[in-house]
């Protein structure tokens, strides 16, 4: 037991006192601030540009439509140089004319022309060409001003003027959600799904960085053959544990300064926002009681060991880093397969999908605190889900201490899978 806390314990003060731990851990609550803050900073000033002022409208419904939709774009007439040109054109003329708007914007007089029809006035299309299409906010008011300008037509056709239309149409409708558990209330619901996106690209970081750190370690120990001198009077087992735990211990101090610097974040967000003019939202993290954070840990941990005791078989039976990246992309691709279903099953968290990935044991470390974030989890399955994990654990440690107590030895050309085999059954 001496040996093994030698060993976590060299490992951890390693990398907590290298310099790119701290830039790490400092480049942590930089990310997350930014996500937290400049996203509705940008939101608040994502409105559209002036350059749909300078459109061209060709109109060729015959009714009029063009000059509805100008004043819609424009908002406020009265301003001068924020009316779009309107031109009437007659269906037969409409490919001329727009052949001439396209030489006008090539040219820069315009910065683009919608077109609208009688396809337009059944609501069916409308179309817009311009150095401007790729501006969302753009490309949305336009979007926005046509369809009023439906509704306003169809509106009229029936005997309601416009300024009534706007009366009856405009909702300035506060929407919000709120997830209620067996416990009761539980917060809003969009809290809960970032909080839950937000646990799933924690461990996803984790697992990734510190065992791709873990695949890194023991390949250069092997390299530089101190291996061969740990060996001498550490068991492989003790070795392999220990840097693994150590490691491990590294990435849960990284996240738990990473989570409280971005709790202090969101207790700041309101005062920071209302400095730089942008409007604050209610954002309220949803309750975790401490058997839940319990069994986030968990979670972690035994998704850690899992992956990371692969980890560092891959670099013990390797003999450099080019090798070493081949052999990792299994795990690789079982790690980012689990990552692209992150966004699925916040969409649908009691769906087959996620309850089956929540008892995969490659997947469900990050999968069902995922799930748990967002909805209630059975007991029973998550019991389930943790003794998977578990077993997926002893079986990953199991075949990783037989590869790596022979891989550290072994030098040359890369191995076989079958000779990996092998060396399973050599060593008992």
């Amino acid at each position: 037991m001496a040996k093994l806390w030698a060993i976590i314990k060299r490992e951890y003060l390693e990398r907590v006192r290298s310099k790119w731990f701290v830039i790490a851990t400092l480049f942590g609550p930089i990310f997350f601030s930014a996500i937290i803050i400049v996203p509705a900073w940008l939101s608040s000033r994502s409105k559209a540009t002036s350059d749909i002022y300078n459109t061209a409208i060709l109109d060729a419904t015959g009714n009029g439509f063009g000059h509805r939709l100008a004043l819609n774009i424009a908002g406020d007439s009265t301003i001068p140089g924020r009316m779009p040109e309107v031109r009437v054109i007659a269906p037969a003329a409409l490919t001329q004319a727009e052949s001439l708007a396209t030489h006008q914007v090539m040219q820069k007089d315009k910065t683009g022309y919608v077109v609208v029809d009688q396809q337009t006035l059944a609501g069916e299309s409308a179309r817009y060409a311009g150095r401007n299409a790729t501006s969302i906010a753009d490309m949305a008011q336009i979007k926005s001003a046509i369809r009023e300008t439906i509704l306003a037509s169809r509106l009229e056709k029936v005997g309601l003027d416009n300024s009534r239309m706007r009366e009856i149409t405009f909702i300035p409708l506060d929407f919000s959600t709120e997830r209620i558990t067996e416990k009761g209330r539980a917060g809003s619901g969009m809290a809960s799904v970032m909080f839950g996106f937000a646990i799933g690209f924690l461990l996803y970081a984790s697992i990734v960085i510190y065992g791709q750190t873990i695949m890194s370690g023991v390949l250069e120990e092997k390299t530089t053959r101190v291996a061969e001198v740990v060996m001498s009077s550490v068991p492989t087992d003790t070795l392999l544990a220990g840097k693994v735990l150590g490691v491990g211990a590294v990435g849960l101090t990284q996240q738990i300064i990473w989570i409280v610097t971005t709790y202090i974040l969101l207790q700041l967000r309101a005062p920071i926002m209302a400095k730089l003019g942008a409007p604050t939202m209610s954002f309220t993290l949803p309750d975790i009681s401490l058997g839940a954070g319990m069994i986030f840990l968990l979670f972690f941990l035994f998704g850690f060991i899992f992956y990371s005791s692969l980890f560092a078989a891959v670099g013990s039976s390797v003999n450099s880093e080019s090798e070493a990246r081949q052999a990792a992309s299994p795990l690789m691709i079982m790690i980012v397969s689990t990552a692209v279903f992150i966004q699925p099953v916040l969409l649908n968290p009691t769906g087959t999908t996620a309850r089956v990935l929540s008892l995969v044991p490659f997947s469900s470390p990050i999968i069902m605190p995922i799930r748990m974030a967002v909805i209630g989890i059975p007991p029973l399955e998550l019991a389930a889900s943790l003794g998977f994990l578990a077993i997926g654990c002893l079986v990953a440690l199991w075949l990783a201490s037989r590869i790596y107590r022979v891989g550290l030895l072994m030098y040359g050309k890369r191995p076989s899978m079958r000779e990996m085999a092998r060396w399973v059954t050599y060593a008992r």
